[in-house]
């Protein structure tokens, strides 16, 4: 091994030896300023792969009342401080201290808190409209319903009715950055829309607009088109009245979760 590797192989183990080995089980460091410097450390070191506000890109979306992989705050710090082995995630405490782990962590946990907003519109005839549009059948609820989209089952907690709003009206607006819909051509000439969901050099595989999972090999393939900035779910301008946008908005704002 090089002098270099050596070196750096002995860093690496003073870091670990000064690493804390008691971490507390709740975050001591909580109030306004916490996270607003929270904000800043995100936005210097996880925002390129969590994106900007955290709903996600080749990182994991933050902007949800729970993490799988962090359920409490000592979990959460643990994921930060530790990273995720296997995974693009690497450790913070290459760079943060604890206390900035903790701020960041903070912040995290902010992401996934959004107030229910008082907005006009009838919930419950938003439910209606929703069913009879077919939203569930891309959309899913708990359990039931579509994956070709988001699930929806707590999006008024992670997002806002402006937000949800505009995405009905413009549904191309704000697309996740691994987001792509593709077109492709087979040999026997069938034409196939849906999402990509993984791609290498000899294969593709996506999910088609009736929801099935299918693979190609690429020479089975006329062409793959790739379609950025477009989706399949239609604009809702013109078909819903402003009254109805209004019911829908209500309805998706009241969806928390636990459906």
């Amino acid at each position: 091994m090089s002098l270099c590797g050596l070196l750096a192989v002995q860093l690496l183990l003073m870091w670990q030896v000064e690493l804390p080995t008691e971490v507390a089980k709740q975050n001591p460091y909580t109030s306004v300023a916490d996270v607003q410097h929270g904000k800043r450390l995100f936005a210097a070191n996880c925002a390129v792969c969590h994106g900007p506000d955290g709903s996600g890109g080749r990182g994991a979306n933050l902007a949800r009342p729970k993490l799988q992989r962090a359920p409490d705050d000592h979990a959460l710090f643990m994921v930060i401080r530790q990273g995720v082995p296997g995974t693009e995630m690497p450790p913070a405490w290459l760079v943060l201290n604890e206390h900035e782990i903790w701020q960041l962590a903070t912040y995290v946990r902010s992401l996934g808190r959004v107030a229910q907003e008082h907005v006009p519109g009838d919930a419950r005839a938003g439910g209606k409209l929703f069913e009879s549009a077919g939203c569930t059948g891309c959309h899913q609820l708990g359990s039931a319903g579509g994956r070709l989209g988001p699930p929806l089952t707590d999006i008024g907690s992670r997002r806002g009715a402006a937000y949800l709003r505009t995405k009905l009206s413009e549904p191309a607006s704000s697309l996740p950055e691994e987001f792509l819909q593709v077109q492709i051509v087979t040999r026997d000439g069938k034409r196939i829309t849906g999402i990509r969901l993984n791609e290498d050099t000899y294969s593709i595989q996506l999910r088609d607009l009736s929801d099935q999972l299918l693979s190609f090999w690429k020479d089975e393939l006329v062409s793959i088109e790739k379609q950025p900035g477009r989706t399949p779910m239609p604009s809702y301008r013109d078909r819903f009245s402003e009254g109805q946008l209004d019911d829908v908005v209500a309805y998706l704002v009241s969806l928390r979760g636990a459906l």
